[in-house]
């Protein structure tokens, strides 16, 4: 007959997904921190597509954050389709026109369509789903 887990294992269970949520925050903040010490000591195709695959790793960490028990394949493919998604409405005008109504929307949506883009946030998609297995086997 299986036995019931014990209080200390159900409230350490409990915890993990607010210990997750920290890291994802925590990797959300050092993501972004990254991307603009990226575009402040480079120029031209470094800084850009370099920005573009961190772009890819903040949604992975944001879709930790809204969901701690994602796995990284999950995780990494929701961030890529978003991130993909953002590019391909670039192609209309809605985002161009949200661009000159909004620093802010310019800044995280884009304004422009760049089909190089799409490679590298192939790139960040996938650097993202290594660390995130990586730390996920460590735990």
């Amino acid at each position: 007959m299986p036995s019931l887990p014990r209080t200390q294992d159900r409230a350490a269970g409990a915890a993990a997904p607010v210990r997750i949520r920290l890291a994802a925050a925590s990797a959300a903040v050092l993501t972004v921190a990254a991307g603009l010490g990226l575009r402040a000591v480079t120029a031209g195709s470094v800084g850009k597509y370099g920005g573009d695959a961190l772009y890819t790793v903040l949604l992975l960490t944001l879709v930790v954050l809204v969901a701690p028990r994602v796995t990284p394949l999950t995780a990494a493919a929701s961030a890529l389709a978003i991130s993909w998604g953002i590019e391909f409405l670039q192609l209309s005008e809605v985002l161009a026109e949200l661009s000159r109504r909004s620093t802010v929307a310019r800044l995280v949506l884009g304004s422009t369509f760049n089909p190089p883009d799409l490679l590298w946030y192939v790139v960040g998609a996938a650097a993202g789903w290594l660390v995130l297995t990586g730390v996920r086997r460590e735990a």
